[in-house]
């Protein structure tokens, strides 16, 4: 789930799969309505399709010439980009 508060989405609950298209989907709304931050803080769970969901909204941001921050990425998000060797394409949290 997605709420918007300011310039910050508020993520929470899992993202995974089975949510993925409509999170993404979500995300590249609020990045259009001027969206800077992502606080993953109230995620609940999460499968690499989190990783698919990140870098679509960071291609939605770079499209619209802004740039995302990504606040309390969980370690699971950081241990699977590492796994896949990716971290180094998420933006400094």
């Amino acid at each position: 789930m997605i709420r918007i508060a300011g310039d910050c989405v508020e993520v929470s609950g899992p993202m995974t799969m089975s949510g993925a298209a409509a999170l993404l989907a979500e995300g590249e709304a609020a990045i259009a309505a001027n969206a800077s931050a992502f606080d993953l803080a109230a995620v609940t769970e999460m499968d690499s399709s989190c990783l698919a969901v990140v870098f679509g909204w960071m291609r939605a941001a770079t499209a619209g010439g802004k740039t995302l921050r990504f606040l309390n990425p969980p370690q699971n998000l950081l241990s699977l980009a590492a796994v896949y060797g990716v971290a180094d394409l998420l933006p400094p949290h």
